[in-house]
């Protein structure tokens, strides 16, 4: 079982809407789906979910956070770049690049009329 799947499986196990999941992410919806199919997740990602869930993914995934491993300690300077597709000429590419964009706007907005 890969690291989206079992993180998948501990949000569908509590219970946790995808949509209230994304909202206190700040991501979109898709980001957290192709999450769930990727073979390795960063521990950033999983500990922001965790944050999020209140939940502590070191019993379910103790190989990223007791080994030193590069692979699954990647660092992501933005939560949502994490699953951008590297073909640029893809819809999905695209898609996701303009609802991250629309994302970041609404944000933007939402920040401003706090002020």
């Amino acid at each position: 079982m890969n690291t989206g799947e079992i993180v998948e499986l501990v949000i569908r196990r509590d219970n946790v809407s995808i949509s209230e999941l994304s909202r206190k992410l700040r991501v979109s919806r898709r980001s957290i789906y192709n999450w769930f199919n990727r073979q390795h997740l960063s521990k950033d990602v999983i500990c922001k979910i965790g944050d999020v869930l209140g939940h502590d993914f070191s019993a379910e995934l103790p190989e990223v956070f007791n080994n030193n491993n590069s692979e699954h300690n990647v660092s992501y300077p933005d939560l949502d770049e994490a699953d951008v597709s590297d073909k640029p000429d893809s819809a999905q590419y695209w898609r996701t690049k303009y609802i991250k964009l629309l994302e970041k706007h609404n944000d933007y907005l939402s920040r401003r009329s706090v002020q």
